[in-house]
């Protein structure tokens, strides 16, 4: 399975797309109405965007919301599932990360 977008005059279902614009960490991303925020990550070519306690990279990885690898912080709000939420135009996406310098866990 791609994350790739299927360009609306080939898709077999017909769907009128309705282009959005979020932000991640300040660099605009657009989408379309109706994908997750990992979606709209992972269609950007960006398949990793927090670390792990290890510095390991962390994207999707459940893709159900099962897991916690995909935590981003949506308008203030931390700890979201990128995988679950749905992207809306405007939002402001920042990364996370659990990675630490001195051993602590990083909040």
């Amino acid at each position: 399975m791609s994350p790739r977008l299927v360009p609306a005059g080939s898709d077999p279902a017909r769907r009128r797309d309705r282009p959005l614009t979020i932000t991640v960490d300040g660099e605009p991303l657009t989408g379309i109405a109706g994908q997750t925020l990992a979606g709209v990550l992972l269609a950007a070519d960006r398949a990793a965007w927090r670390r792990a306690p290890s510095g390991a990279p962390r994207g999707v990885y459940c893709g159900i919301g099962v897991c916690f690898d995909c935590l981003v912080t949506v308008n203030d709000e931390r700890d979201v599932r990128a995988c679950r939420r749905r992207a809306q135009d405007g939002d402001a996406v920042t990364t996370q990360s659990r990675a630490t310098d001195d051993g602590r866990q990083a909040r």
